[in-house]
């Protein structure tokens, strides 16, 4: 099977980070969150031995995808289309109980955004779609069809960072553009001087209106703060999650969540206390992880779209 449906990033991290988790609680699943092509899940199975890996994709042709791919690991794979933020209910229905580790990796797969008839990538022509999940929920497309000016501004200057982000929704709003090329234009178009100036080569115009509608599309945000709300406390003792951000937005509502779990709960003030008999944090940040872990000047030669992956991981520590 070949893995050129998408091209995963920081393996070797992604093993490093959990191979400690598997040897704390053998014998128990490892759940990849986000399927994708099946890269990171046959490295888990392959490299790191896990006894079984559940994966869940929301997309379809992922979950068909993948299981092709890692078909040879026999029942020691099982795929679930699902959104990753019902992880909880996935386990409870299929009565799993503790896992070792949960993966969540936050991009877009190569094959989304290399297949036109998706709508992720203004690199060609498509219908406006950018659903990850085909079956569900409207298409970008309807999006803009009803969205009025001021809450398309709030949405490109709140889920995109856009400077530009009034002026991009005045020009989106008066032509309504259905197709991707279409939208990339009245972008670039709508962009100011400064604008252009200061992004120069280095991204195209359109990159983060068009961040900023998949991220609304697929409710992304909203999802990920339900995941990271209940993934933690499905790891067993030992167990860690790990998680690769792409963008700002994403990354820095996990280092906040993994922060705060990390932090030991305030004791009773006015009660005196012995340092053995203070509250422990339940959770931590492994040695090696504060900062998160970024690709290597290897993958980032072969894997351009690497160069914005972080990858964070937790610990349940008692």
């Amino acid at each position: 099977m070949s893995a050129a449906y998408h091209l995963p990033v920081l393996v070797d991290e992604v093993c490093e980070g959990l191979a400690p988790a598997l040897r704390a609680a053998p014998g128990l699943p490892v759940v990849d969150c986000t399927l994708g092509g099946g890269g990171h899940a046959e490295a888990i199975l392959g490299r790191l031995e896990a006894p079984r890996l559940l994966g869940l994709d929301r997309d379809p042709a992922a979950i068909e995808f993948a299981s092709q791919r890692l078909a040879p690991f026999g029942d020691r794979f099982c795929a679930t289309h699902a959104p990753f933020s019902t992880l909880a209910e996935v386990l409870a229905d299929l009565g799993v109980g503790p896992v070792a580790a949960i993966l969540a990796d936050l991009g877009v797969s190569s094959h989304q955004l290399d297949r036109r008839e998706r709508g992720f990538s203004f690199m060609g022509d498509a219908p406006l779609d950018m659903r990850m999940d085909t079956t569900r929920g409207p298409t970008a497309a309807e999006v803009l069809a009803t969205i009025d000016a001021k809450a398309l501004t709030r949405l490109l200057r709140e889920l995109g960072e856009e400077p530009d982000a009034d002026r991009i929704a005045k020009a989106i709003v008066a032509t309504r553009p259905t197709t991707t090329r279409a939208l990339a234009e009245v972008v670039e178009n709508a962009m100011s001087a400064r604008q252009r100036r200061q992004i120069g080569k280095r991204i195209h115009p359109a990159t983060r209106t068009f961040q900023a509608l998949r991220i609304h599309v697929n409710r992304e945000l909203e999802e990920l703060d339900r995941f990271l709300e209940d993934a933690p406390e499905l790891l067993a003792i030992g167990g860690r999650l790990a998680v690769i951000t792409f963008h700002s937005l994403e990354d820095r509502a996990t280092k906040r969540r993994f922060a705060a779990l990390a932090r030991a709960p305030e004791p009773p003030r006015g009660l005196p206390i012995a340092a053995a008999d203070l509250p422990q944090a339940r959770f931590r940040i492994p040695e090696g992880f504060r900062q998160g872990r970024t690709a290597g000047p290897a993958e980032l030669d072969a894997n351009p779209r690497s160069r914005s992956a972080r990858l964070r991981v937790l610990e349940r520590a008692a």
